[in-house]
């Protein structure tokens, strides 16, 4: 092959695949926000207010009676998920993308074979399935160095710089291979915090349990996450919610509406606070996504699982300087769940191949300011 061809394959390649220069001129983020919301389908992020699974909760009432339908239904399809999600619809998107809405032609899937939490959340930190390694949610340190300890590692970064925040205490291995290595608060753990607002959280946790064992309620873990935002201004930050996931396994379809809408104003919060501060304004990329899809019936949305059809199907939303892509994907490859770890590496200008040549690639149209 002569040298002009070997030229041609070369540039055809990093356009498909995102070159590393292309990435430290075009994509370095100096700060990285990643958020999952537990099982939160994409039925609601894109449709809001399901009808059928509200009336199924509302027994002999009239669905057209209960709260949640004054609250958040609309018979268009935009405006009833921007009732139920208006920052997210009305600001976020206006300035980011969201991928996932398949009546749109944009697929995002788990490559896992499970579809329940603790391998979800692993395929995202890690960029791979390790389907016989983890195939359950039970307490243990995660077998494989994380995305988060990657970018730590690479970047030499102090270890109050890379932080999670999350409402299920199993993320005390979930997040990291090595205990210590990054910094973890998860379920029912005191922040330590300096600031009497933050000592305060650290004492109602406690005192406002949660229903469920091994959770904390979000807006605890939102909350101390924001006051450790404010005081060790990391660069890369995930906070991990939970009560999508909560609420749907009580079959309270209310509860999960009320979730949703809590988690965009929360969204708002953090995100007003980043565009303000001038460290984090125009530094910083939010990564949203959830560890699983649920069932798409009254039947089964409850649940999810690898029995359960549509619990593959996940969305995800991206925020970040290195991308002019607006609004909804249409018609474009699939997109999968194992692609967001070395996405987060690249936002830093990181190759997560070094640390595991077989994980997913970066998402390359993220990181192609001319292509829409």
């Amino acid at each position: 092959m002569g040298r002009n061809s070997l030229v041609s394959v070369a540039l055809s390649l990093a356009a498909l695949f995102g070159s590393t220069s292309h990435a430290g001129a075009q994509s370095q983020a100096e700060h990285v926000v990643l958020i999952t919301l537990d099982g939160a389908r994409h039925q609601e992020i894109f449709g809001g207010l399901d009808l059928e699974l509200l009336r199924s909760i509302s027994g002999k009432t009239p669905v057209e009676s209960h709260p949640s339908y004054t609250a958040f239904w609309a018979p268009d399809v935009e405006a009833r998920r921007a009732k139920l999600m208006p920052y997210f619809w009305g600001t976020l998107m206006k300035e980011g993308s969201v991928a996932g809405n398949a009546s749109l032609g944009s697929v995002a899937r788990v490559t896992n074979g499970h579809h329940f939490s603790y391998p979800g959340y692993s395929e995202i930190l890690t960029g791979e399935a390790h389907d016989r390694e983890i195939d359950s949610n039970d307490a243990r340190q995660n077998p494989y160095e994380t995305v988060l300890e990657f970018v730590r590692r690479k970047l030499s970064l102090p270890r109050n710089k890379v932080a999670t925040f999350a409402s299920w205490q199993i993320f005390s291995g979930i997040a990291e291979h090595v205990p210590g290595a990054t910094m973890v608060n998860a379920g029912l753990q005191r922040s330590e915090s300096r600031d009497p607002i933050g000592q305060r959280l650290d004492e109602l946790q406690f005192d406002a349990r949660a229903p469920w064992d091994l959770i904390r309620h979000d807006a605890f873990t939102f909350d101390l996450a924001m006051d450790y935002l404010q005081r060790e201004r990391p660069r890369l930050l995930y906070l991990a919610l939970d009560e999508t996931d909560d609420w749907a396994h009580d079959g309270k379809y209310d509860q999960v509406l009320d979730s949703l809408a809590r988690t965009d104003r929360q969204i708002q919060r953090l995100w007003t606070w980043l565009q303000a501060d001038p460290e984090y304004r125009g530094t910083t990329s939010l990564v949203i996504t959830t560890d699983h899809g649920r069932g798409r019936t009254v039947a089964d949305w409850r649940s999810h699982g690898n029995t359960i059809p549509g619990a593959d199907e996940i969305w995800m939303a991206f925020v970040t300087p290195a991308s002019a892509r607006r609004g909804e994907w249409r018609g474009q490859a699939p997109l999968y769940q194992n692609q967001i770890a070395a996405t987060i590496a690249r936002l830093f200008g990181l190759d997560l191949a070094e640390l595991r040549p077989t994980a997913g690639l970066p998402i390359a149209p993220l990181f192609d300011l001319g292509r829409q």
